[in-house]
């Protein structure tokens, strides 16, 4: 069992699956379609403006993480491009989240790196401030330390603690089944309504 066994279900059916489950509020969204990530947190807090911090934890990782960057929610400049994203996929790192922009948005999509940012920026970035690495830090409202399980699709971006990952994944399988069911009676003609057990708003 791993963060990956998640990817399948989606954030939607985490979401509501798992009571636990933090939902990010205006998420950084993916760069390219298709893009998804799943995987514990290695957890980064930039200047912005500055991106040594991004070039340190790259080279910390010890594989299978998902980059998390604070950014402070900047947007002036693109801390990270084609050069990281390949670096951190020869480093094992299976995907980054930033409340920042990117850069380079067609090559990183050309190596399957998945990247959910704030936008895109081509302005360059300074190399002197260390930032910390493996800190707890903010982004969308959401609190994520380091270790926290991180799933991101085109819907949402969702964190979890890692202690909640089995059952979590169970609860999700089982919601999945359910709604597998409801849509096969969809199809033998049963409405909504009939299915939830809900009332015709038009009924006395």
């Amino acid at each position: 069992m791993s963060a990956a066994d998640l990817l399948p279900l989606g954030t939607a059916t985490l979401g509501e699956a798992w009571p636990g489950a933090c939902i990010l509020t205006a998420p950084p969204r993916p760069i390219a379609p298709g893009m998804a990530l799943a995987g514990p947190a290695l957890t980064v807090r930039c200047q912005p403006g500055d991106n040594l911090a991004l070039h340190r934890a790259i080279a910390m990782a010890k594989g299978g993480e998902v980059l998390v960057v604070d950014y402070g929610g900047s947007v002036d400049s693109g801390p990270f491009g084609e050069i990281m994203a390949l670096a951190c996929q020869l480093r094992g790192i299976v995907g980054m989240v930033i409340d920042g922009s990117v850069r380079d948005s067609e090559q990183i999509a050309a190596l399957r790196f998945p990247v959910f940012a704030k936008g895109l920026n081509i302005r360059g970035t300074t190399k002197r401030d260390r930032g910390q690495i493996g800190v707890p830090v903010t982004i969308g409202g959401v609190r994520v330390s380091p270790g926290d399980i991180v799933l991101a699709d085109a819907d949402a971006i969702v964190t979890l603690a890692p202690d909640d990952l089995a059952a979590a994944l169970a609860a999700s399988k089982a919601r999945a089944t359910r709604e597998a069911v409801t849509m096969e009676r969809l199809r033998q003609g049963e409405t909504t309504l009939a299915i939830l057990g809900l009332t015709d708003g038009d009924a006395p």
